[in-house]
């Protein structure tokens, strides 16, 4: 008798967040209970030490645990766990996510019903119920021009937000997406020179120029405790999307546009660093002193 094919994988990548992981797995295999045959649950584990590793033994025998012997960071350690995966879908999930009734099942029939879409994801939550900008456009020169000045322009809504109904996006959030297994397969999987933030929008990026659709789904939802999985604060994120946009756009778009970019990033981190000294914030004088020096 032939074995029935491994629906869905889920792919979990862990580093010191045993309790985000432990009701992230919870909710997980709840929503999973008699609603999806043949699922493989697997965690990365990027060389924690918080004991992680005993808690999945001991409270999840079924979760198939790799363990890395450092951090491998986002991009290198989801590769890990995408690399053995067999599922025909592979669901990528961060620790500080918690699944909402039946919002696996819907992703996974949705992907079902509509072989046209190559990559879906659930409305995300913040933890009071409010939707989390997790939909986003690719970051042309304008997109990035206004995510850097936002907060002085206005118009965020171009670079991230979370829709009013389903549609097309051109890419979703990390912290929660389906794809089917054959766009890894494709195209590969993250860049694994982009050590943390930016490696979905230029993963992303690729699958669009192979010809895979994404589409955002509104009525499946998870609820994201926003950075309940990142312990290094905003300077970290602020360097590491500086260092992604600059290798962003040398690995996909033509020398002149990357020379733009350079310098509104260093405008954008002269002015930081300007407000820095008016209102006597070191954290802005440091952070955007390193941002200049990176751009």
């Amino acid at each position: 008798m032939k074995q029935e094919q491994t629906k869905l994988s889920v792919v979990i990548l862990n580093w010191n967040t045993r309790k985000l992981l432990k009701q992230c797995l919870k909710s997980l295999i709840s929503n999973l209970k008699s609603q999806i045959s043949n699922v493989e649950i697997i965690v990365v584990d990027n060389a924690s030490h918080d004991g992680s590793q005993q808690m999945i033994r001991s409270e999840f025998p079924k979760v198939k645990i790799i363990q890395n012997e450092n951090n491998l960071g986002y991009a290198k350690g989801n590769n890990v766990g995408i690399a053995v995966a067999v599922g025909k879908y592979v669901m990528l999930l961060n620790t500080d996510i918690i699944i909402k009734k039946g919002a696996v099942k819907k992703l996974v029939e949705f992907l079902d019903k509509n072989q046209e879409i190559a990559i879906v994801g659930p409305k995300i939550l913040n933890t009071n119920g409010s939707p989390q900008s997790s939909c986003g456009r690719f970051p042309s020169l304008i997109v990035s021009l206004v995510m850097l000045f936002k907060e002085h322009f206005g118009g965020s809504d171009l670079v991230r937000w979370s829709p009013k109904s389903s549609q097309y996006v051109d890419w979703l959030v990390g912290a929660a997406f389906i794809a089917r297994k054959e766009v890894f397969e494709k195209i590969g999987g993250f860049d694994e020179k982009i050590f943390m933030y930016m490696e979905e929008v230029e993963w992303f990026y690729r699958s669009k120029l192979a010809g895979f659709k994404t589409y955002f789904l509104i009525k499946p939802e998870v609820v994201h405790l926003e950075r309940g999985s990142s312990k290094s604060g905003k300077k970290d994120p602020i360097l590491n999307i500086y260092r992604g946009l600059i290798y962003f756009y040398r690995k996909h778009k033509p020398w002149w546009q990357l020379v733009i970019l350079k310098l509104m990033l260093k405008i954008k981190a002269l002015l930081a660093i300007l407000i820095g000294y008016l209102k006597n914030d070191n954290y802005l004088k440091e952070t955007y002193g390193e941002a200049y020096k990176i751009s």
